[in-house]
């Protein structure tokens, strides 16, 4: 492996640091990590879907269990919305 070196703003550095504390890696390991992420070809990346960015949500708000599943409860969506739109026409 080739050595470098390189200048970071002060900010910067801390950040680095804490991840890579955090990480449990070395501050290089961190770097190359992130070097080759940036670089690498835009098609070898993983396509990234609505559900991989509300990940962390799915499952946090109170409802029923079933409520992806149960036809019963789009039809209460689609009556209750359209009991509001006759309540406050647009």
């Amino acid at each position: 492996m080739t050595t470098i070196s390189l200048k970071l703003p002060a900010p910067l550095l801390r950040d680095v640091q804490e991840e890579a504390r955090r990480r449990g890696v070395s501050k290089s390991a961190l770097i190359r990590d992130s070097l080759q992420a940036a670089l690498r070809p835009k098609r070898a990346r993983k396509r990234v879907t609505c559900l991989d960015l509300i990940r962390d949500l799915v499952g946090s708000q109170p409802g029923p269990s079933d409520a992806s599943t149960n036809p019963r409860y789009l039809q209460d969506a689609i009556l209750a919305d359209y009991r509001r739109g006759r309540k406050n026409p647009r």
